[in-house]
């Protein structure tokens, strides 16, 4: 809008002192009017005070030769004269408009001359960067492709190298069995393998159940039905626990080495309180005892991948042992299926 007022003035001006030619006889110079920008170049529009009937209206450019306008009144001989043209640019720039006396054979003229940064045009830098512009979002589109192809490859293979550790685990199952001699008073074993806490009401120590099986060697895994349960701890313990929960009568849990994952309130932890990365709860999990390798780890059996791993340097027999919540659900040793 600005710049629409600014080039209305600036041509105002170059009307105002244009030079205008009276010959052979008197009379007004023909008004130019500029109407605006229309067909990438600017319409330019000349009024008289005379009549169609009397006069003729022509429009030339810089070097005299004619232009084609258009009458802005037809069908009537009793209106004033008037024409319009478009100026393009590069036309020269300079037109003039003329009125001919068509009785006298006189004529008035008015002549205007227009500026090129005044035309309305395409900056040769806008092409170049619709261009560069139409690349980038190309560069970015196939960047983003290939990134998500890229995920989408290492989700694969992290699929296919998680079910091949949990195979590999699988293949050192071993048959492991609660021992009624190894567990807090609090809890009920039935059916051999399967274990639950007798009371809703919260345990001050830790309530668990050992295995009779202990490991001192080679690879050994083992799996428990958790089921939906809300608290669950699973892991190892070493001899010396054990023998000290076979014959404990104060019902505490004795100081020693112990290897775990816990499940508490939807979140899992290891031994020591470390977090574990987000892992929706499951129903089965798979323990494997690396005796060789010194490690203990965890998985989810139906999706078939690594919850967890600990390290560790210990020497001797370490045995399985299982710690039900007290919701009165059962944990379930089961028979692993390869």
């Amino acid at each position: 809008m600005g710049l629409l007022v600014q080039l209305t003035a600036v041509i105002f001006i170059l009307v105002l002192v244009s030079t205008h030619h009276l010959t052979a006889g008197g009379g007004h110079d023909p008004l130019l009017v500029l109407d605006g920008y229309e067909d990438d170049g600017i319409r330019l529009k000349c009024f008289s005070e005379r009549l169609f009937s009397e006069v003729q209206v022509l429009w030339t450019d810089g070097r005299g030769d004619n232009l084609t306008g258009t009458p802005l009144t037809t069908g009537t001989t009793t209106a004033n004269a008037s024409s319009s043209i478009i100026l393009k640019p590069g036309s020269g720039n300079s037109v003039s408009c003329r009125v001919i006396d068509k009785l006298l054979k006189t004529s008035t003229e008015s002549s205007v001359v227009i500026a090129d940064v005044f035309f309305p045009a395409t900056s040769p830098w806008l092409a170049a960067f619709v261009v560069i512009l139409l690349l980038g979002i190309f560069l970015v589109i196939a960047a983003i492709y290939k990134f998500k192809n890229n995920s989408k490859t290492i989700t694969r293979e992290e699929i296919v190298q998680n079910e091949l550790d949990f195979r590999r685990a699988q293949s050192n199952a071993v048959n492991i069995t609660l021992d009624e001699n190894c567990k807090h008073p609090s809890l009920i074993i039935k059916e051999k393998n399967r274990v639950m806490s007798s009371t809703q009401e919260e345990i001050p120590c830790k309530a668990v159940v050992v295995a009779t099986e202990g490991f001192s060697e080679k690879k050994h895994y083992w799996e428990v039905e958790v089921g939906d349960t809300s608290e669950w701890e699973l892991g190892v313990v070493c001899e010396k626990i054990r023998n000290t929960l076979r014959s404990n009568t104060a019902n505490s849990f004795p100081k020693g080495n112990l290897l775990s994952l816990r499940f508490s309130q939807g979140e899992y932890s290891l031994t020591g309180g470390n977090d574990v990365r987000n892992c929706k709860p499951c129903r089965v999990v798979g323990v494997f005892l690396d005796q060789e390798g010194g490690s203990l780890s965890f998985f989810d059996v139906e999706e078939k991948c690594n919850l967890a791993s600990v390290s560790f340097e210990l020497s001797g027999n370490l045995y399985p042992f299982f710690s039900p919540g007290s919701d009165g659900k059962c944990l379930g040793v089961r028979s692993v299926c390869t």
